[in-house]
């Protein structure tokens, strides 16, 4: 049966230079489903040109509002939604996020379809299917580097975003020559701690274990990755079980403590819920062996798990300085003893062309088989939020979120 797929072209300002499907993806896909055509909204802005589509057959126009399903990464612009259509992107709406509760309400207003990228799991509550997380941990890492060479004077790389693609970036690896002997720490095991700790090892820095990072000394630069039982413990003393730390947080106190005098740079790749413990607090910044300098905050919550994460920072300017006697934030590298905190909120667009390759060929492989098929496991069903004006049952949550006023 003849289907139409047509990408958007990226609304938000500054524009998204992602693109969920690449031209060789588009291709493939194509050639995989009989019938199915894909047709792409022209974009000055996105990290493949038009002529790299058209160079492989495909339709390149302004006007994709015949297209069965729309696709795009971020938000959709409001103003161009087209009703009754079904789209997919990342909404993020479902933790009833303030800035696109007009978006929500507009896709219930026009009966649109809405399917989420991050609600796409492989069981009810499971592991995402497709994310751009290893690229946040690939750029966060990177720029952690970057900060603490600028923050000491001890190398100048080229940032990420200045960087073609990926091996492009790894030239820059060569320059990291002049690096003391610091620790550094990565927290977190998922997609986001992975693609940081690929940077690290590609580097040719020596992972440690846990256990030698806090008791031994090195005559070279290391790193060591902490897994949320490295570094929270339960308040009552029961013994560690990671299933019970997602599901009661609040159970749950710090013992990131002893760390805080031996790590030079932390990389914070680790997801963090509101109701559990925090790293450290402001007060402890201000402890004599304090020793964390410079901070790349991959996950970027604000006011959240690292306390000197203020405000999100941005690819133009990444860093900012947080003053420990004071509290106070100033431009970056204003003082040596203030701690640097990297905290840019869209990592990912910093390697637009690898991410988008990345995340094409997830789509490929676990979505579209259930997006274009009868989707017997619910993966697609699991991931829409609304449709025909209604949210759906596991989405009914958000009704009173919809139903507020936009200053509530």
């Amino acid at each position: 049966m003849p289907l139409t797929i047509g990408l958007l072209r990226e609304g938000r300002t500054p524009p998204d230079k992602r693109v969920a499907l690449t031209p060789k993806k588009c291709a493939e896909a194509e050639a995989q489903y009989p019938g199915l055509h894909i047709w792409v909204k022209t974009s000055p802005h996105r990290c493949f040109s038009d002529d790299e589509y058209r160079d492989l057959g495909l339709e390149v126009c302004e006007d994709v509002a015949d297209c069965d399903i729309l696709m795009g990464v971020k938000e959709a612009d409001v103003s161009q939604l087209i009703p009754g259509k079904t789209y997919l992107f990342f909404s993020h709406t479902v933790k009833k996020q303030p800035a696109n509760r007009e978006l929500l309400r507009a896709v219930l207003r026009q009966r649109i379809t809405l399917i989420d990228y991050e609600l796409l799991t492989n069981g009810d509550g499971g592991e995402r299917l497709v994310a751009f997380g290893r690229w946040a941990g690939i750029v966060g890492a990177y720029n952690g580097l970057l900060t603490y060479g600028r923050k000491h004077g001890l190398f100048a790389l080229k940032p990420a975003h200045q960087c073609v693609d990926m091996e492009d970036m790894e030239e820059e690896f060569f320059k990291v020559k002049r690096l003391p002997p610091i620790k550094m720490a990565v927290t977190g095991s998922g997609r986001v701690a992975q693609g940081a700790l690929e940077v690290l090892k590609l580097m040719g820095l020596r992972q440690v274990s846990v256990y030698d990072y806090l008791y031994l000394d090195f005559h070279e630069p290391v790193f060591t990755q902490l897994r949320s039982s490295d570094y929270n413990r339960r308040r009552d003393g029961r013994v560690w079980d990671t299933a019970d730390f997602h599901r009661h947080p609040h159970a749950y106190e710090s013992t990131f403590g002893p760390f805080l005098p031996v790590t030079d740079l932390l990389i914070a790749c680790a997801y963090w819920h509101p109701a559990a413990p925090v790293l450290f607090t402001e007060a402890d910044t201000r402890r004599p062996d304090f020793r964390i300098n410079t901070i790349a905050d991959v996950t970027c919550d604000v006011n959240g798990s690292v306390p000197t994460t203020k405000r999100a920072t941005t690819i133009p300017d990444p860093a900012y300085d947080y003053n420990r006697r004071t509290g106070a934030l100033e431009p970056a590298y204003s003082r040596p003893d203030n701690i640097t905190v990297m905290a840019v909120d869209n990592l990912p667009c910093e390697l637009p062309r690898n991410a988008s390759r990345d995340f094409g060929r997830q789509l490929l492989d676990h979505v579209l088989p259930h997006l274009l098929g009868d989707d017997p496991a619910g993966i697609v069903a699991r991931a829409t939020i609304a449709r025909g004006g209604e949210l759906m049952p596991r989405y009914q949550y958000l009704a009173d979120y919809v139903a507020e006023t936009a200053n509530a």
